[in-house]
């Protein structure tokens, strides 16, 4: 498809005594041809793999063992044009993406196509890709749109070839890097900006590629560094994607007309095991339905508030029709809970079906030194299915990602239209 099309037109121009004949150049605008979607459709996290606490399984069937996961309810399969002009339309969300993070265009993904999170905004407006001049940083929901859980976590693996990894995004559409090793950075290092920051903190919530997972990112680098830097994919279309239409059915449900999902206004109040939240949600009953299920991460993500959390509105990061249950955390402070996903966040070890995604609604603790809110409310990571949180005295990972295993469950259904 071309984008940009150039016609030469012949222009006239009468005189009182001759006819002179000039020739212009018209610029046509690049063909929008943008599909005509509005809201907030979801897109399925691709993941059609099953697993049970380990390793991976047979897919269940229903009333089994570990049915209720992600690859009994796929959700929407992800469906993307590519449009040969450095754009990738995204046919679910109505979205339009730049194909590459490779900013400087010289074919190589690495540390020199990095900007900063105020470089990559402005940067926003100049980029011409396509012929398009919208372009525009995307939020954390709309950035998040394009995760796949079809994706291998390579944290702790101490190799430097990426040959064999396979990264949470469609490279069949998207060019993609890892951490620029030869640059002194991890594998691991393929954040993704926003301009979504935290509200209780100097955080910028990234989505990295490469593990799986969103997290606040510290604009400096630890211990006095440099700025950080983030690969940037910019996106433009659909500017309701990421917003909530909530309505309280005054039944203890809550209805999102955006997304066509119907929630639980209450969690269930208490911890459980992977496999025991696939159970409880798969037996529940409630306000006449027999459909509730457990999320998958992106449905749960999506109702996250990003406006809100414990440090500023005393409050979990959802909308104030929700309740949560209040827990006291690692530091001892009034939070709110990890909530489990159906969503396997496999990894390249030999357990490789060993943790399951959840989203903090409340501070995203680690422990560096002494317990903190490192990677704020509204941050996705994953726990082991199994375990005793005792084993995890300071955490695990990088920042010390608390450990915690048994996590809260709010449940699900599809609105049957």
């Amino acid at each position: 498809m071309k984008n940009l099309i150039y016609f030469l037109l012949p222009v006239f121009f009468i005189g009182f005594t001759s006819c002179d004949k000039e020739t212009d150049t018209i610029i046509i605008e690049p063909i929008d041809d943008l599909p005509d979607i509005s809201g907030y459709p979801l897109v399925g996290t691709n993941q059609t793999t099953a697993y049970g606490n380990q390793d991976e399984i047979a897919i269940p069937s229903s009333g089994a063992d570990f049915f209720g996961q992600n690859a009994n309810y796929p959700g929407t399969v992800p469906s993307y044009k590519d449009n040969d002009d450095g754009t990738i339309t995204d046919l679910i969300t109505g979205l339009m993406w730049t194909k590459s993070p490779d900013i400087d265009e010289d074919g190589d993904i690495d540390a020199n196509d990095k900007m900063t999170a105020g470089e990559a905004a402005d940067f926003a407006s100049s980029y011409k890709v396509g012929g398009y001049s919208d372009w525009r940083l995307p939020t954390i929901k709309e950035l998040f749109s394009l995760i796949l859980f079809s994706g291998i976590d390579p944290s702790g693996y101490n190799g430097t070839s990426t040959n064999g990894l396979i990264p949470f995004i469609d490279t069949d559409y998207f060019d993609f890097g890892y951490g620029d090793v030869n640059a002194g950075e991890r594998i691991i290092d393929a954040q993704f900006a926003t301009t979504s920051m935290y509200v209780d903190g100097d955080l910028l919530f990234g989505v990295n590629f490469a593990d799986g997972r969103i997290k606040g990112y510290g604009l400096q680098m630890p211990f006095g560094g440099a700025e950080k830097t983030f690969y940037v994919l910019y996106v433009r279309g659909n500017e309701t994607y990421g917003e909530n239409d909530f309505v309280d059915n005054g039944n203890g449900t809550i209805t999102d007309n955006a997304t066509g999902l119907m929630w639980m206004q209450n969690d269930n109040g208490g911890g459980l095991l992977w496999k025991e939240a696939l159970n409880y949600a798969e037996n529940f009953e409630f306000a006449g339905y027999n459909d509730w299920r457990l999320p998958d991460v992106k449905e749960l993500q999506s109702i996250v508030d990003y406006s809100r959390s414990p440090g500023t509105t005393n409050s979990a990061a959802i909308d104030p029709l929700f309740n949560c249950t209040q827990m006291t955390n690692e530091a001892g402070q009034v939070d709110y809970p990890y909530y489990w996903s159906n969503t396997t966040h496999a990894n390249w070890s030999q357990v490789a079906g060993g943790n399951a995604a959840y989203v903090s609604f409340g501070r995203a603790m680690g422990y560096m030194q002494d317990w903190n809110d490192v990677h704020g409310a509204g941050a996705q990571r994953s726990d082991p299915k199994v375990g005793d949180p005792a084993d995890y005295p300071t955490g695990h990972g990088p920042q010390g990602d608390a450990i915690r295993i048994y996590n809260k469950v709010r449940l699900v259904r599809t609105i049957q239209n």
